[in-house]
């Protein structure tokens, strides 16, 4: 006989079972929806276009490190070719070590006081394939990417103050701590939410502090500190390959449409404006500084046409997204011009900047710093400078130059203070005459 009580029992109970079933599969599939909306708008803010753009971008910054190695390479002697190219392709490693460790976490992560970021991105946690940091619309590891190949070229361009005379071992521990306590820092000031970018308002597009002045200021303290080549004044030591130190600089131009135009961090207009100015800079500063060279030395010399091309991307740089074409004249002639007899006054101050990098980067980057501050105009980047009413602009500009030059000078000199006693900076006497090529590196460039 059946039981109805019993049935109606369990009956009961197989309804609330079977309801809170329901109940829960309704709620997994809200949820799992909800969560599939998060992920979709997650996606719905990457753009393929800037994307791609970025991407392109991140390859062009990354190829100016070894153009840089041939612009350097050509313009020492033919012993010390191979220990030149190096120091630049070397960086390409430690740095990008450091970078994903702990570097960019210091540049970019959650800012502490305005003065370095926190560790929430230490070993790259919590960056992946989401949309990056300040609202952009790319990938926040291609954002990461992007800021690495900064980092990168900015300790190999020191490199050109102490060519021919620093020991491999000691750069490689020097490459670790600058990009710690130097770049990082004033990478987080300019660019991270730091006092220079977010307190000061100071602009800075592409690297006039963060990578030129920071690199001229730590070229100064390296050429002082280290000391001159061994002969230095009494004999020549003329560049070995200027077509290498050429074809450096063409590679260094190629690159820095990425460099500049890609600080955008989207395929806009801005990016369109920073890559025409860019160009335009170039070619006036090539212009600048082969008229002076031509007026003081009476011939216009490739070198010192391969010198203008730099110092125009140089100065360009903070102010690409900034100023328009008109202005991008005026700021790559007089860099040109500037940058020229900055690197003559080295002989009369005595110090033994090898490559240049005191007269064109610090010298390029300062006066491309502070013409922002005059040039620029809220018609191009919503900004104006002191020629378009806004004389704020140029005061911001000027204490960031100030604050960038002494930061970098002095941290550096005590790096590098700390490496002269405890490692030693130079090679032997015997090993700068034989050339870093065979002494550090047993290799010749050419056989």
């Amino acid at each position: 006989m059946r039981n109805f009580n019993n049935e109606k029992r369990y009956g009961f109970k197989d309804k609330i079972l079977k309801s809170s079933t329901l109940s829960l599969l309704a709620m997994f599939i809200m949820n799992a929806g909800a969560f599939a909306q998060e992920a979709e708008a997650a996606v719905s803010q990457i753009d393929k276009g800037d994307t791609a753009w970025i991407l392109i971008s991140t390859a062009l910054v990354m190829l100016m490190t070894p153009g840089l190695a041939l612009f350097y390479g050509g313009m020492v002697r033919s012993k010390n070719i191979l220990g030149t190219v190096m120091q630049s392709f070397v960086a390409l490693a430690v740095v990008t070590i450091v970078w994903v460790l702990w570097g960019y976490s210091l540049s970019f992560g959650t800012d502490i006081n305005f003065l370095i970021g926190g560790f929430d991105y230490i070993g790259l946690r919590n960056v992946g394939m989401e949309s990056g940091p300040y609202g952009t619309t790319i990938p926040h590891y291609l954002f990461m990417a992007f800021q690495l190949m900064f980092a990168i070229i900015t300790p190999a361009l020191i490199t050109g103050a102490f060519a021919e005379r620093f020991k491999f071992s000691s750069y490689l521990v020097f490459l670790v701590i600058w990009i710690t306590i130097v770049y990082c820092p004033l990478a987080h000031w300019v660019w991270g939410g730091g006092w220079i970018g977010a307190k000061l308002k100071a602009l800075d597009f592409a690297g006039g502090l963060v990578v030129h002045i920071s690199s001229g200021a730590a070229a100064l303290a390296a050429a002082l500190i280290v000391g001159k080549r061994k002969g230095y004044g009494q004999v020549a030591m003329p560049p070995h390959n200027l077509v290498l130190t050429l074809l450096g600089a063409a590679l260094l131009w190629f690159g820095w449409f990425g460099f500049n135009a890609g600080s955008a961090l989207a395929s806009n207009g801005s990016a369109a404006n920073a890559f025409v100015v860019t160009h335009i800079a170039s070619a006036a500063a090539i212009l600048g500084w082969l008229a002076v060279e031509w007026i003081h030395k009476s011939k216009p010399t490739a070198l010192g046409a391969a010198s203008g091309a730099v110092a125009g991307l140089v100065a360009i740089t903070p102010a690409a997204g900034f100023v328009g074409p008109l202005s991008s004249i005026a700021i790559g002639a007089i860099a040109g011009i500037l940058c020229y007899f900055a690197v003559n006054l080295k002989s009369l101050l005595s110090y033994d900047d090898s490559l240049d990098v005191v007269g064109v980067h610090g010298v390029g980057g300062t006066w491309g710093a502070i013409a922002t501050g005059l040039f620029a105009s809220a018609s191009v980047g919503g900004v104006s400078g002191l020629f378009f009413g806004n004389p704020q602009a140029l005061t911001a500009q000027i204490i960031s130059v100030i604050a960038a030059w002494l930061f970098a000078f002095t941290v550096t000199a005590i790096i590098l203070k700390v490496l002269d006693m405890t490692m030693g900076l130079r090679v032997t006497e015997e090993g700068e005459t034989l050339g870093l090529d065979l002494s550090e590196h047993g290799e010749r460039g050419y056989s």
